[in-house]
């Protein structure tokens, strides 16, 4: 399983990449395998200010369709088009291609409450 360093992840097995005050976020390597073939993502927040834990959209695999939780607060500024083809992106290429949007984040501070690539090694190994 692929846990790359420079990001930070939640508990409900999402990464976050954060470039200052913006975030790219995906499902990770884990989630993507437990989902299966992923056929469908529907993102419908676009330019929208969320909270943390609010659902931003939802993945629809083959045997089952799961909400999307904002690991933090901000705006949704981007949804990676490139999905509606090929959402099959995320199973083959979660950290890459597969990003699902793009955030602006609207508090710093709440990246500290995530965890760092060993915490979520930790957590998918437990």
């Amino acid at each position: 399983m692929n846990i790359p360093d420079n990001l930070i992840y939640t508990r409900d097995h999402e990464w976050i990449l954060v470039e200052e005050n913006m975030a790219t976020i995906g499902v990770t390597d884990f989630a993507q395998a437990e989902l299966g073939d992923i056929v469908f993502v529907d993102v419908d927040t676009l330019d929208e200010s969320l909270e943390k834990d609010e659902i931003f959209g939802t993945i629809e695999a083959v045997k089952t369709v799961s909400d999307l939780l904002l690991p933090i607060s901000g705006k949704v500024v981007k949804f990676n088009e490139d999905l509606e083809d090929a959402p099959e992106r995320i199973n083959t290429d979660p950290y890459g291609e597969g990003w699902i949007i793009k955030l602006r984040i609207a508090d710093l501070s709440e990246l500290s409450n995530l965890l760092d690539a060993t915490a979520y090694q930790e957590l998918v190994a437990g």
